[in-house]
């Protein structure tokens, strides 16, 4: 039967007590059938007529389920509709705009360049190294230890300017993926020192590097559904790609290329081997099942550039390693 916001919100309100007593771990064994049901929900309700009432529309909580049917009908939405639907979705990226900044914010620290000689200022004295390096100095006689070195820390950090280029396939169920990402990358952009570009693509690519610092606008310029041309995305991704060892390329798809599908892997195989860290991300549907073609998966791994898999923070973590 069909679903009311009121059903909805309640529905809502006891899948979050349910986690709760699950805990995380078990949380995350269910999340997968508590989204499916969610998104079975969300398909049952008169999603139009109930955004079209401000009253209604106050009850809806942003979730992915939500957000993906707000992306596939917003075109079909005006007025007082689709002002809620675009306040939904603000609310929605923002809420997991702040989880993935605190996820980056974590381990952001970069890496120590050892090519810059430490600053030979107090602060930055290694005390424990500069005793133990002059132990052999210490005098008995005196009870003193003699320092005719002195050791420092080094602090400096890497500032190599890094290019980060994601490239996000809006065709099939990628809607998850993609709101994740687009949201990364915006969090990625506002970081110094990386330069970040963004293209989605079906049958034909479109640059939306102007907007990713805004990933809500990124969202409302998606078409979801629809067929699928790699190789498109590819000419224009490389072009973007002036200092290959210093470019990461994340391709975010379920990879059914179909007769594109050589075409695309080789223009893959050449970025790769030119030095570009290639970072292929699998789609994921919003009950949290994965899909990447086969045929992709097992060229990507002797490549030695397996699919990460749904979880954002392996991602995360992948990017953290390479850009800061």
């Amino acid at each position: 039967g069909s679903v009311t916001a009121t059903q909805l919100a309640a529905w809502q309100k006891d899948a979050a007590c349910l986690k709760a007593a699950l805990g995380e771990k078990g949380a995350q064994d269910f999340a997968g059938t508590l989204s499916e049901m969610e998104g079975d929900l969300v398909k049952r309700m008169a999603l139009r007529e109930v955004l079209a009432d401000p009253k209604l529309a106050s009850k809806l909580t942003p979730s992915m389920s939500l957000i993906e049917q707000l992306l596939r009908d917003k075109a079909n939405l005006s007025g007082v509709a689709l002002a809620n639907a675009k306040s939904l979705i603000r609310r929605y990226v923002d809420e997991v705009a702040q989880v993935l900044r605190t996820q980056v914010e974590k381990s952001s620290s970069g890496t120590i360049d050892r090519s810059v000689p430490p600053k030979r200022v107090f602060r930055n004295l290694d005390l424990d190294r500069t005793i133990w390096k002059n132990l052999t100095n210490w005098s008995p006689e005196d009870e003193r230890l003699y320092v005719d070195r002195l050791f420092y820390r080094q602090t400096a950090k890497r500032t190599t300017p890094a290019k980060m280029i994601v490239v996000v396939d809006q065709s099939g169920s990628m809607v998850d993926s993609m709101v994740n990402c687009t949201i990364l990358a915006s969090i990625f952009a506002g970081l110094p020192k990386v330069d970040v570009h963004l293209i989605a693509y079906d049958t034909r690519a479109l640059d939306l590097t102007p907007w990713v610092h805004d990933p809500f606008e990124v969202l409302l310029r998606t078409k979801l559904g629809g067929g699928n041309d790699g190789p498109v995305a590819m000419n224009m991704a490389r072009p973007k790609i002036t200092d290959p060892r210093n470019t990461v390329l994340v391709w975010i798809s379920d990879f059914y290329e179909f007769e594109a599908s050589q075409p695309l892997f080789e223009g893959i195989e050449a970025v790769h081997r030119s030095g570009v860290k290639f970072i292929p991300v699998g789609s994921v549907t919003s009950s949290g099942t994965q899909i990447v073609n086969p045929w992709f998966r097992e060229r990507f791994k002797r490549l030695g550039t397996p699919v990460i898999s749904g979880r954002i923070q392996k991602l995360v973590d992948e990017l953290k390693n390479f850009l800061i």
